[in-house]
Order: C-alpha cells, then sequence, then structure tokens
C-alpha cells in the first residue's frame, strides 16, 4: 500500500478548486474571523477550534468534511448561536451571532423530537411559531408539504416511537426545511437514513435551495455528497486545534445527475484530491500524538475447560450444508393505544447458505430491523 505524504498536498491547489472569498466585493452572510473554541477548565481544557475564518456568500452552498470528533458540531452550533466563541467573531450579515433565531435552521443527527407530539405536531410547531400572521389553512398546507416532501403522508399521526431511525430524521429534516430559514445548517442530518430516501432528500434539499435561494452549510463525511450538492468543500483538519483545509471549487455543472458523475473526469479529480487531502491530513496528525509505551496486562486463556464434548456434534455436521431459512416470517405490533395492530413484516422468505454474506437494503420503516431482531431472538415471531 503507498503511503501519501503530506507534503504533496502543501502545494498550491489548482486555480480552478480554489475559492478566495476575499476578493468578493459583497458581504458574506456569515463570517468567521479567527474563531476559537475549547472546552474545559486548567489542565482539563481542550481546545477544538483555533483560528477558524471562512466566508459563506448569499445563496451559497459549501459542504464542510472531516472526521469525526474534528469539531465540525462544534462550529455549527457556533453558527447557530447556542454556542459562543471563547475569541473571535461568528457574523450574520456584519452582525454579530449570539443566540438561536428563527433565520437559522439547524438538523442535527439526533432526532430532537418531542416524544408526545406526532409527525405532523412535531413539524407545526416550528410551522405554528414562524408563521403566526397565517391562517390555520395555510399553516396546515405548509405543514403538509414538507411531511410530503419527506415521503411521510402515511405516517402523519404516528408518533416517534412508533417509526424507525431514519424516519424519526426524516421528520427532523422536514421541520428544520417547513420553517423556511434564510440559512440551513445541516449537520450530518442524512447520515442514519437509508441510501435511496438520503438521495432523494438530497435531491429535495437541493430543489428548495434553488427555489428559494438559502445559504446552506452541510456537515459531512461523504466526499461524494458532498461534491454532488456543494458549491464549495472545505475540509476542517482533525483536533485539537482544528483549523481549515483549502477550499475546493466544485465547477460541474447543476442540475448533477448522479447517475453520471461516476463518469464525469472532473468529479472523480476532485474526489481524489479530497479524499487524499483527508488522508495524507488524517495520517500526520497522528504521527503527532505522543507515543507512549503500553504495558498489557499477563492475561492468559483459560484452557481449564474440556470443550471435546461440544466439537464431537459439530465434527459429525462437516461437509453438510447448514443455511439459515426464513419461511413466510411475519410480525405483528400493537399500536401504542391498543386499538389496532400494524404488520411491519409479512410473509418473509429468505435461504442463506453457510458462509454467505448478504445484504439487506430498503426504505427507513420497512422492516429490516426487525427481520434483523427476529433472527437474533430478540423479538418474539408472530407468524
Amino acid at each position: 500500500m503507498s503511503v501519501i505524504q503530506l507534503k504533496n498536498m502543501s502545494q498550491p491547489v489548482p486555480e480552478h478548486n480554489l475559492m478566495n472569498p476575499s476578493n468578493d466585493e459583497a458581504q458574506p452572510v456569515i463570517e468567521l474571523k479567527e474563531v476559537c473554541k475549547s472546552y474545559g477548565d486548567g489542565n482539563q481544557r481542550s481546545s477544538i477550534l483555533k483560528n477558524i475564518n471562512l466566508q459563506v456568500k448569499d445563496g451559497e452552498f459549501i459542504a464542510i468534511v472531516g472526521f469525526s470528533g474534528s469539531g465540525k458540531t462544534t462550529l455549527i452550533s457556533l453558527i447557530a448561536g447556542l454556542l459562543k466563541a471563547d475569541s473571535g467573531d461568528v457574523l450574520k450579515q456584519g452582525k454579530a451571532i449570539t443566540e438561536p433565531g428563527p433565520d437559522r435552521g439547524v438538523v442535527f443527527q439526533n432526532y430532537s423530537l418531542m416524544p408526545w407530539l406526532t409527525v405532523y405536531e412535531n413539524v407545526a410547531l416550528a410551522v405554528d411559531q414562524i408563521f403566526k400572521d397565517w391562517s390555520a389553512a395555510q399553516r396546515k398546507a405548509h405543514t403538509e408539504k414538507y411531511i410530503q416532501m419527506v415521503s411521510l403522508t402515511p405516517a402523519m399521526h404516528k408518533k416517534p416511537a412508533e417509526l424507525s431511525g431514519g424516519m424519526r430524521q426524516r421528520v427532523n429534516v422536514a421541520r428544520a426545511l417547513a420553517a423556511s430559514p434564510d440559512i440551513l445548517l445541516l449537520d450530518e442530518p442524512l447520515s442514519a437514513l437509508d441510501a435511496l430516501t438520503r438521495g432523494n432528500l438530497q435531491d429535495e434539499i437541493l430543489q428548495i435551495w434553488q427555489q428559494e435561494k438559502k445559504t446552506v452549510i452541510l456537515i459531512t463525511n461523504d466526499v461524494d455528497e458532498a461534491i454532488y450538492m456543494a458549491d464549495r468543500v472545505i475540509p476542517l483538519n482533525p483536533g485539537p486545534d482544528a483549523t481549515f483545509g483549502p477550499d475546493f471549487h466544485i465547477d460541474i455543472p447543476r442540475p448533477r445527475d448522479r447517475t453520471a458523475l461516476n463518469h464525469n473526469a472532473e468529479f472523480k479529480k476532485l474526489r481524489a484530491e479530497i479524499t487524499r487531502y483527508l488522508m495524507a491530513i488524517g495520517m500526520e496528525k497522528a504521527g503527532e500524538i505522543v507515543k507512549e509505551q503500553i504495558v498489557l496486562p499477563d492475561v492468559r486463556p483459560n484452557t481449564q475447560h474440556d470443550y471435546a464434548i461440544l466439537k464431537k456434534p459439530a465434527a459429525h455436521d462437516l461437509g453438510k450444508p447448514r443455511y439459515l431459512e426464513f419461511s413466510r416470517l411475519s410480525k405483528i405490533y400493537p399500536t401504542p393505544n391498543g386499538n389496532s395492530t400494524v404488520k411491519v413484516v409479512d410473509g418473509f422468505d429468505m435461504m442463506l447458505k453457510k458462509g454467505e454474506f448478504i445484504s439487506i437494503i430498503g426504505h427507513s420503516g420497512c422492516g429490516k430491523s426487525t427481520v434483523l431482531s427476529m433472527t437474533a431472538g430478540l423479538t418474539d415471531i408472530s407468524e
């Protein structure tokens, strides 16, 4: 395996891949100047972000990529007004951001839903607070529009406990979009979704951005997603003292066809450059960590038990086909009020050979986790 040297990445990035926001005469809608943020006190103090500088133009879509724990969520929280910087300035249209506001919609990785409210009520909670001057009919139509956008109309009157993890996150996305903020802050909101729903929501977010000219800052670990959606991709170098890497300007024309991107020379070049940079900076950062000698305990395997009796039955099965079989498998759950039931899995058939590796894909809420739970013996089989 070849090792990528970071020094190669320190050379100037090609001009068509760089954007210098300081040359733009228009005032940036979001600006960070020498922002630093730490957690803890005294010897326990940990520096997360150091001297962060960023300018985002009105209507621009940028993606920030980086490793887990590099400070991406902290960065989003500063822009959202949920955290205050230790030093430096966090500005929106030249004014300091000191608290959260309806002009900045945030979607975090966790669902942040009210468990006692239905899907409709969770989305309507934001709509009713922001659009108080609208009629009840207008607010209802607006709420239902965004619920339909994330394909949750059939589950509109269900509560979060009745939804899969992916479905809950779709409610979270719908609520943020329904608030119609000027700036949309997305902290890996699609990471928990299945591939089909994730692709659909990517397209919906892009459509809203293009129609309503919103400013979007997307946090993601997916380089392909960043290139597909953004105007600029900015790596956040690993912490402590995380800083930004070079800006990669995405020149691929819009609308972008995800099926054609894998054959697009510019896409492949950008993906290689960004991935190479992230790998190199990751290895460099790992090399800076002080190497301490780790003394492992003197642990030896317990061989006092005689396992021969357990080996004998298996020896007789050598050469025989062994597999896992599902035959007309069904699972029915009662609704919370107990008045009815929901059949999550119905007539599921599948046969696995010994040593076979299979992958089950499907939309969120289709019953994938239920099948695994029944296989593991964690959930009883209904039929």
